[in-house]
């Protein structure tokens, strides 16, 4: 299904071509994002993903939204801690047209002073809608915690602070140093076969900066005890978000780690749900949530709840972990975990979206794509020993971290709900 060339300049076009479908999505996908970024200048990689909207040398802002939506498109992006990411979906026989969209904003956008300064504002706006959320907000607070004074533990968005300390020439050097062809992926999947996409895609080719790919900050862990961050704020609810450090993508543990998550917390089924909520009555939403990173990872617990019901609820949550470090799931528990990950991989690889998206992901992640046979035989090979191995290594509890949002006041009384 994937077929992969890489040009003279190090920049790599991937493709899936799938027939059956009527559409095409375009994503041009850069190996940067929060952890690649100088404290000082933090966010540069989000403020950089808004500018490259805001105008060309030949298309303003508003003319790039009108070149693709008014073809029936949709064009959109975004920052990860590692990634960036420009898409567009249209239907196939569009293709140059969102090529050449996307193709003219990766390459030739002006950066104009006054558009700069303009999402500087626009930015500090979303960091302040998302500090009004408290159900984000509080995976902010978690990150701080959990990577204490280093990029992984920095808002994407960045601060006021460092959005007005990031001018012109700082987003530019920026940009030259990482946008680069050895940096670039280009993921396409749809009705259009591998030849006609290299063709199309070569035109712009040779104008990608050529490059190294530039180097992130590594992870650095020093926790020793259990660590909480308390943000206190007159809202109805507690929100809560419990952090573990975990595996990172290259471990081959991964999988045992997903299995671990879907029994813990991925789905209404799971053991958290069921108790939490289904048997306790504690909470209206709780669920726990992995991420993968090159050299490190974490497994997240986040819930809303009464705040008189959290420290039950931190008592059940930590039993539930307990369990898993204590004794096998069982077959039948295993079996669902298992099949509902790979049915949730099935479903999600249906459409041209989720493809181009998996290219990308795994090109500038692994350096090579998996099919999704690949990845169920892995899943299916998993044993209920491994999966207890792992929450014996990930859920200690000197390397617990919580992050409150939350009418309470004093943090000291709470350090105890730690005690797993």
């Amino acid at each position: 299904m994937y077929r992969i060339t890489k040009l003279e300049n190090g920049l790599t076009i991937a493709t899936a071509e799938m027939p059956q479908r009527a559409s095409v999505s375009l994503g041009i996908w850069v190996g940067v994002g929060g952890r690649f970024e100088p404290g000082p200048i933090s966010g540069v990689s989000h403020f950089i993903e808004h500018l490259l909207f805001k105008g060309t040398k030949k298309r303003s802002a508003e003319k790039i939204s009108q070149d693709v939506e008014g073809i029936g498109g949709y064009l959109n992006a975004f920052t990860s801690e590692e990634n960036t990411c420009y898409y567009s979906k249209a239907h196939h026989e569009r293709f140059d047209e969102l090529m050449d969209v996307l193709g003219d904003m990766f390459l030739n956008s002006t950066f104009a002073p006054a558009e700069i300064d303009r999402e500087r504002n626009v930015i500090k706006e979303e960091i302040a809608m998302y500090r009004d959320q408290p159900q984000q907000y509080v995976q902010e607070l978690l990150n701080e915690t959990l990577w204490p004074d280093q990029p992984l533990g920095r808002s994407l968005a960045g601060t006021e602070q460092t959005l007005d300390a990031t001018g012109r020439e700082q987003i530019l050097d920026y940009h030259r140093k990482n946008y680069v062809a050895s940096a670039t992926v280009i993921s396409v999947a749809g009705k259009l076969p591998h030849k006609r996409v290299v063709e199309a895609v070569s035109k712009f080719g040779k104008r990608f900066r050529a490059g190294a790919r530039q180097p992130f900050v590594p992870a650095v862990i020093r926790q020793r005890a259990p660590q909480l961050q308390l943000y206190t704020r007159n809202i109805e609810q507690t929100q809560l978000a419990l952090g573990i450090r975990a595996l990172s993508r290259h471990d081959p543990r991964r999988q045992a780690l997903r299995l671990l998550n879907t029994v813990l917390g991925e789905n209404m089924s799971s053991r958290l749900f069921q108790s939490v909520r289904e048997k306790h009555g504690l909470a209206y939403s709780i669920y726990s949530s992995p991420s993968f990173f090159a050299d490190t990872g974490d497994v997240v617990v986040s819930a809303g709840l009464e705040t008189d019901k959290l420290e039950k609820a931190m008592k059940l949550i930590f039993r539930e972990m307990k369990r898993l470090t204590e004794d096998v799931v069982s077959p039948g528990e295993l079996r669902r975990a298992r099949d509902y990950v790979i049915g949730q991989l099935d479903m999600s690889l249906e459409s041209t979206e989720p493809q181009m998206m998996w290219m990308g992901e795994h090109l500038l992640g692994y350096g090579k794509i998996p099919t999704a046979a690949q990845v169920k035989k892995r899943l299916s090979a998993v044993r209920a020993s491994e999966i207890r191995a792992v929450a014996r290594e990930i859920f200690r509890p000197d390397g617990l971290n919580l992050a409150l949002v939350s009418p309470l006041k004093k943090e000291k009384s709470l350090v105890r709900m730690l005690r797993m």
